[in-house]
């Protein structure tokens, strides 16, 4: 069975505290692993939550502020420690390339892997060789360059009981059908899409450091988990606008009108050292799953439609 998950490792904003590591997000999507944002600590806080570098297949730097790329030297490095046999490719801020450059050779080590960069200079669609589902860039709010990011799977093809049983197809048959769109069933062909009916592709985004804006919503459209960051609760949103950042009210106000199924808040401002009005916040505005991300959490990627 394919696995789709996020693995949380960390949820802090620019300060960490106790009991939040800097940032930190693996998307698991069947043979795929997509680390978002590694900040400070990362390495560590994937060994605690059970993940190893040979996992990971992209990694995704949404804009290089500390906390969201400070983490990088030590996931390269432990790539090619571990002769991580697949290329791994690296998205990030093309106007950042000068930080990137010093965050892969921060020390010296014997390089054994491939890290494939691919700098973002125009949001778009990304060049994601080998991947089941498109990958793209959207332009955030941030006072320096940021995106976020949308992954999109191609819609199915979900094959019907009933109309199977009506053209008599069964056993050996419908395995053919599955697996070359076509059977021959007695003198005639029968196409899968005769029996079946569209499976919609899933949809992951991944929002973090930007104020309201029109890639916001872009990104959030019909996705099935939003990952987006909640830095400050809606009686300090002037804060929020003067930082680059959002609610969580303003968060979960871009899920509803968006159509999210599962909503993730995560960033959290160390100012918040209880998130239970993060919660409630969120709560009023939006109806669907909410989850205020924890450390070394994991959630599942909702089932399919």
């Amino acid at each position: 069975m394919s696995q789709r998950e996020l693995v949380v490792l960390g949820t802090a904003s620019q300060v960490p505290t106790r009991h939040r590591n800097h940032n930190g997000y693996l998307l698991r999507w069947d043979g795929e692993g997509l680390l978002f944002d590694p900040g400070e600590g990362t390495q560590r806080q994937m060994l605690h939550a059970g993940v190893s570098a040979t996992g990971i297949s992209r990694i995704a730097v949404t804009h290089f502020h500390g906390d969201h790329c400070l983490g990088l030297p030590g996931i390269v490095q432990r790539i090619n420690l571990d002769r991580v046999p697949h290329p791994v490719d690296a998205y990030y801020p093309a106007s950042g390339q000068e930080f990137f450059d010093r965050l892969r050779h921060a020390s010296a080590y014997h390089a054994t892997a491939e890290i494939r960069e691919r700098p973002i200079a125009e949001p778009g669609p990304l060049d994601a060789p080998g991947a089941p589902f498109a990958l793209a860039a959207v332009r955030l709010s941030h006072p320096v360059e940021s995106f976020g990011y949308r992954l999109t799977e191609p819609d199915g093809l979900r094959l019907r009981p009933d109309r199977l049983r009506e053209l008599g197809l069964h056993g050996p048959a419908v395995g053919v059908l599955q697996r070359e769109g076509r059977v021959e069933v007695d003198g005639r062909t029968v196409t899968a899409e005769q029996v079946g009916e569209v499976r919609p592709g899933q949809r992951f985004a991944f929002v973090m450091d930007t104020r309201l804006c029109d890639g916001v919503d872009e990104l959030a459209e019909g996705a099935d988990l939003l990952v987006i960051e909640a830095t400050f609760l809606d009686r300090d949103a002037a804060l929020a606008e003067e930082h680059g950042h959002l609610t969580a009210a303003q968060a979960a106000r871009v899920a509803a009108r968006a159509g999210v199924r599962t909503l993730v808040l995560t960033h959290f401002s160390q100012r918040y050292p209880d998130l239970a009005e993060h919660l409630a916040e969120a709560r009023r505005h939006f109806d669907g799953e909410v989850t205020v991300a924890e450390d070394l959490a994991r959630v599942p990627v909702p089932p399919r439609r």
